[in-house]
């Protein structure tokens, strides 16, 4: 990027609505009641700078207009669209499916309504997998149901392109990444404190020590997606018993105890990366492992099948990024401890068939706290391979 001016910039409100009928409310109150989906996002937009492309920022389940990534790129010039989905910080009853078409909703109000000519989307952290996921269905829409055999017809539903994607300090997929930080101490469900010690690796007395043995972390991460497919089992029994008895009951929530224990907090060999061992993106990682914001920790039967079990989740950016024909940049954060370092290349390895380009920042975290630099250091990629891929003049 050769112009450093920061540009003062506008927040404007962006309110979009459109009709869907549902059999029950997904979300608390009056919007989530009354057979309209409405959706709350935010238009950061540069005084004085005209574009006819605008950079679409979406997470499934939570909002993004005060992080450092959107607020960064409006003061260097870029038009950004910060987009909430229907399940904003709500995310026990969020179905992917219905995400992605809140996505589209954006992209055909930033197209057909605010008159951009090129939408690139930017996944940042979660955003990614939504973003590939969004892409691949509106290039060759094929689902019409949800996980739980709801009919959603996304075949139908018109989703428009995006000119461009980027993943950025992102995971493959919520599936994938609750699978690898999914306790597997855990034996009985409705008691997390009946938990196999051998497993346990926040207890002294339980599992070994860092650093971990090639043998335990394939037990461990086997444990991890049996106890997954114990609770996807348990899911799917429960719908059926619920469907086959008819009447008004046909949906239930529950608690997953204990979901943030991955190997790799503990043991920087594992997966390695510049991350700082003995914490995570929520702090400490004992802490967080019981923490109420802790991901998977409350969820309905259709949304641990449709966002949190890996068998049956169709938002896999691995998968999905085999699909898509438009360019595709991916920025890795080395010293990432959110997401998962290896999630990265493993999307791009499958993204083959399109243009595309990686890169690593080296010691950058998660969110870039106290880290400008390496922030600029995103910036200046996002804004370069944007004019090489002619999405955009150069700012």
């Amino acid at each position: 990027m050769t112009d450093r001016q920061k540009h003062k910039f506008t927040r404007l409100p962006l309110i979009i609505q459109y009709p869907e009928a549902l059999k029950n409310a997904e979300t608390y109150g009056f919007v989530g009641t009354q057979g309209m989906v409405n959706l709350e996002g935010q238009l950061l937009r540069p005084e004085g700078v005209a574009a006819k492309t605008v950079l679409l920022i979406m997470h499934p389940a939570t909002t993004l207009q005060l992080l450092p990534v959107p607020i960064a790129l409006a003061e260097a010039g870029f038009h950004v669209i910060c987009g909430n989905s229907r399940y904003a910080r709500f995310d026990a009853s969020l179905i992917m499916e219905k995400v992605a078409r809140d996505m589209g909703a954006y992209i055909d109000h930033a197209k057909n309504v605010l008159g951009y000519e090129k939408v690139v989307l930017l996944g940042w952290s979660g955003g990614a997998s939504l973003s590939l996921f969004y892409q691949s269905q509106a290039e060759s829409p094929d689902i019409t149901h949800t996980p739980a055999g709801d009919l959603y017809d996304l075949t139908q539903a018109g989703l428009i392109p995006a000119d461009g994607v980027m993943m950025v300090a992102a995971h493959a997929s919520r599936a994938r990444t609750l699978s690898e930080w999914l306790d597997p101490s855990v034996i009985d469900e409705s008691d997390p404190y009946t938990r196999d010690p051998e497993l346990d690796i926040y207890d002294p007395m339980g599992a070994p020590p860092p650093p971990y043995s090639a043998d335990f972390i394939a037990t461990f991460r086997a444990a991890q997606l049996a106890r997954m497919r114990r609770i996807t089992a348990w899911a799917r029994d429960e719908l059926e018993r619920l469907n086959a008895a008819g009447g008004a009951e046909f949906e239930r929530s529950f608690v997953t105890h204990r979901t943030m224990a991955d190997l790799r907090w503990l043991d920087p060999n594992v997966d390695p990366n510049d991350r700082v061992p003995q914490t995570c993106y929520l702090g400490n990682p004992e802490a967080a492992n019981v923490n109420p914001v802790g991901i998977g920790r409350y969820s309905s039967l259709r949304s641990w099948l449709s966002q949190w079990s890996v068998d049956d989740s169709r938002c896999d950016a691995v998968v999905s990024a085999a699909k898509i024909s438009v360019p595709l940049m991916v920025i890795e954060n080395s010293a990432d401890d959110g997401a998962p370092a290896s999630h990265s290349r493993m999307v791009y390895e499958a993204a083959a068939q399109t243009r595309r380009e990686m890169h690593v920042i080296k010691g950058a975290t998660h969110y870039y706290k106290g880290q400008p630099e390496k922030l600029q250091e995103c910036l200046d990629l996002i804004s370069g391979w944007l004019a090489q891929t002619g999405l955009t003049s150069s700012l």
